[in-house]
């Protein structure tokens, strides 16, 4: 049977449905239903194009390992990061208020095309797409958008369970 998950920009009042990918990241899948809900300040991706995302403490005792890596990934997916403390900069960790971490699991939707998971600093950076978005796209992606051009500050990047 399917799981959805809601993943929603609060303070602008829009949300999505993503269906879990069990099928081809049942680690990843687990892991993240596990958590739910999770959330924290929405940031918009400076080189990855098409990306808001939320960084978060480490939940997961054991760590889902690589499954369903992607470095391209396409409108809709819903992938999964997770950055040991030593791989994000000082000041990266810093501005994000995630410095005292010993790492932090990224959370990010991807709602538009021609994204690039190329970090200058380290090189490629592949994540596990765990879901897809299946319904609310159009406006989940024009109120990402809109992060880009009118700012981040005070939004929050929300995910939890959809039970029926």
């Amino acid at each position: 049977m399917p799981r959805y998950m809601t993943i929603g920009l609060e303070k602008r009042g829009v949300s999505c449905v993503a269906e879990l990918l069990d099928k081809d990241a049942p680690r990843t899948c687990d892991t993240v239903w596990e958590a739910l809900p999770q959330g924290g300040d929405v940031y918009h991706a400076k080189y990855a194009r098409n990306e808001v995302y939320a960084m978060v403490p480490r939940f997961a005792a054991e760590e889902p390992g690589q499954e369903n890596p992607t470095v391209t990934p396409i409108p809709g997916d819903v992938v999964y990061f997770s950055f040991p403390g030593g791989m994000l900069d000082r000041r990266f960790k810093e501005e994000k208020g995630i410095d005292h971490l010993p790492g932090v699991i990224d959370l990010a939707i991807f709602y538009g095309r021609n994204n690039l998971l190329l970090n200058g600093d380290v090189g490629w950076v592949p994540g596990n797409v765990y879901a897809t978005i299946v319904e609310g796209l159009g406006p989940m992606a024009e109120a990402c958008n809109d992060v880009w051009r009118s700012g981040a500050i005070g939004e929050r990047l929300l995910y939890r369970r959809l039970e029926e």
